[in-house]
C-alpha cells in the first residue's frame, strides 16, 4: 500500500469520525437561532430592577407577596387535644414521628398522660435492621438476574434509607412493640442520620455483590445472617442496643405517681396503644394520574421482607376530606402527607397559594394542574405531619392545621397552618382508622390491588 492510499484511508477515518461526533445538528442551536433567541431580552428597567435583586437576595425572598402578610386566622371549628411538639432535627424520620405522634395523642387522651413520646430511636433501630434484611434478602431472590436488570439496578440503588411509610410505623411496631422517649434516647446520629445512613449503604453494597456470587441459597442464607450481625452491630454503636425488658413510671396529666411496672416493648405497646395496626389503619391516597377508587400496591415498597407492600385506596379529593373530617371530629390524629415544600412561610407556618408571587417576579406562567405536575416530577410527596385540626364554615373546610417534627420554634408554635386551596393542590396521603371509612367505600379495600413497579417516582419514601 502506497503513503499516498494511506493518507487517503486516515483521511476517510478522520472524516467519519467528525460525522459521528457532530452529526446531530437538527435540533441544536444555530448562530441564526441564536440571534433570534438574544432579542428576547429587551434589558428593560424592569429587567435591570430583578435582575439587581436576584444578583443579592433569595428569589423566595423577593417573590414574598406583599398583599398577603397578614397571618392567617388561627381559630379551628374543629382540633384534636395533643401535648408536645417533636423535633426529627436533620434525619428524614418525618414518616416515623408522624406514625407515633398518631399513636402519642391516642395514648394521651386514653391514660390521661401529661407530656409524653415514643422512643424514635427504638423503632428506628429495627426500621434498619429490617431494611438491611430486605435488600439483602431481595439480593438473594434476584441473584440469578444480570446486573443491569431494572429490578436489580433499583435494588442497588436503593439499599437503604432513613425515609418511610405510615406501613412501616404499622409493622414495625407491631412487631417490636414500643418503648418511652426516656427508655432509649435519642442520640447525635439518630439526629443526624444522613453521613451514617451513606456507610451502611456502601457496607451493604459490599455485601450485595458478595451475595450475588454465591450460588448456594443455604449458602446465601448463612452469609446473610453474619452480614445482618455486623449491620446490627454498628446499629448498636449508633443507636445504642434496644431493651428487651425495662422499668418505668407513670404521672398522670396533673403529675401524680400513678404506677411503676417492669415491661417488654409488646407489653408497653398493649397497654398503651393496644391497636391492631396492621388491620385496623387505611392508606388513602390522592392521585389524578391514576383512576380513582382503585387500591394500588408498589412492589418492595415496605420496610420487612416479611412485612406488607405500600398499599393504597386512590381518591378524589372531596371523599378524602370527608374522612378526615370525620376523623378530626372523632378526636383522632392522623398520618397526613404532602409536597410541604411548596408555597411554604416558614416564619408564619403557612402553607398557602398565595405566599409568593413567582409568575410577577419572573414575568412566567405557571400553568401546570396537580396531574401534570406529578407527570413531569414537578411535584410529589415529600413530608409526612399529624393532621389534628380543621376550620368549617357552613359545614365546608376552609383551612386545616398539621403538628409538625421540626421542633416547636418552626412555623407556628410548631405546627403549619394550610388553606383548603393547598390541600386541594398539594395534598397527597392520609391515614385513617377504617371505623372512619364510609359504608360505601369498603368494598374497595377487599379488592386485588394493581401493582406498582417499585421505582415508581411517586412513590418515594417521606422525609
Amino acid at each position: 500500500m502506497t503513503n499516498m492510499k494511506i493518507r487517503r484511508i486516515t483521511a476517510a477515518l478522520a472524516a467519519l469520525c467528525c460525522v459521528g461526533a457532530f452529526a446531530q445538528t437538527e435540533g441544536g442551536i444555530s448562530e441564526e437561532m441564536l440571534k433570534e433567541i438574544r432579542k428576547s431580552y429587551q434589558n428593560t428597567a424592569a429587567d435591570k430592577a430583578v435582575r439587581n435583586a436576584l444578583n443579592t437576595t433569595s428569589i423566595s425572598v423577593l417573590a414574598e407577596n406583599a398583599a398577603n402578610q397578614a397571618m392567617i386566622d388561627t381559630h379551628f371549628s374543629d382540633r384534636v387535644k395533643t401535648k408536645g411538639i417533636t423535633n426529627q432535627k436533620q434525619s428524614g424520620r418525618c414518616w416515623l414521628f408522624t406514625g407515633l405522634n398518631v399513636l402519642r395523642a391516642k395514648a394521651i387522651s386514653e391514660h390521661d398522660m401529661g407530656e409524653f413520646q415514643f422512643s424514635q430511636s427504638y423503632c428506628f433501630f429495627y426500621d434498619q435492621l429490617e431494611k438491611s434484611n430486605l435488600f439483602l434478602q431481595a439480593i438473594i431472590d434476584t441473584r440469578k438476574l444480570p446486573v443491569d436488570d431494572r429490578k436489580v439496578d433499583w435494588l442497588l440503588s436503593n439499599p437503604l434509607s432513613d425515609g418511610g411509610t405510615f406501613t412501616g410505623v404499622s409493622n414495625l411496631v407491631s412487631k417490636y412493640g414500643v418503648v418511652p422517649a426516656e427508655v432509649m434516647p435519642e442520640s447525635f446520629i439518630a439526629n443526624n442520620t444522613s453521613a451514617f445512613c451513606a456507610q451502611l449503604k456502601t457496607i451493604l453494597r459490599q455485601d450485595a455483590l458478595k451475595l450475588r456470587e454465591c450460588k448456594s441459597a443455604k449458602k446465601a442464607q448463612e452469609m446473610k445472617l453474619g452480614m445482618l450481625g455486623e449491620i446490627y452491630r454498628l446499629l448498636c454503636l449508633a443507636y445504642g442496643e434496644p431493651p428487651v425488658e425495662f422499668e418505668w413510671s407513670f404521672y398522670d396529666a396533673s403529675g401524680n405517681f400513678v404506677s411503676r411496672k417492669s415491661y417488654t416493648p409488646q407489653s408497653f405497646y398493649q397497654e398503651f396503644v393496644g391497636l391492631d395496626l396492621n388491620h385496623n389503619y387505611v392508606m388513602l391516597m390522592n392521585d389524578p394520574c391514576r383512576e380513582y377508587y382503585k387500591t394500588y400496591e408498589i412492589e418492595y415498597d415496605r420496610h420487612l421482607y416479611d412485612g406488607d407492600n405500600w398499599l393504597y385506596l386512590n381518591l378524589p379529593l372531596d371523599r378524602i376530606k370527608e374522612i378526615a373530617i370525620a376523623g378530626i371530629k372523632g378526636g383522632d390524629a392522623m398520618y397526613f402527607s404532602c409536597d410541604v415544600g411548596k408555597f411554604l412561610h416558614r416564619k408564619k407556618g403557612t402553607l398557602d397559594l398565595a405566599n409568593y408571587d413567582y409568575e410577577s417576579l419572573l414575568g412566567v406562567n405557571f400553568t401546570m394542574d396537580k396531574k401534570q405536575r406529578i407527570t413531569t416530577h414537578a411535584s410529589g410527596s415529600s413530608h409526612a405531619m399529624t393532621l389534628i385540626a380543621v376550620d368549617l364554615q357552613d359545614g365546608k373546610p376552609t383551612k386545616w392545621m398539621v403538628e409538625n417534627s421540626w421542633g416547636r420554634e418552626s412555623g407556628y408554635q410548631g405546627c403549619l397552618i394550610m388553606t383548603d386551596e393547598w390541600f386541594d393542590e398539594y395534598m397527597f396521603r392520609l391515614v385513617a382508622e377504617r371505623r372512619y371509612i364510609p359504608e360505601d367505600l369498603l368494598p374497595y379495600l377487599d379488592q386485588k390491588p394493581v401493582q406498582l413497579p417499585a421505582w415508581d417516582p411517586m412513590f418515594l419514601p417521606e422525609e
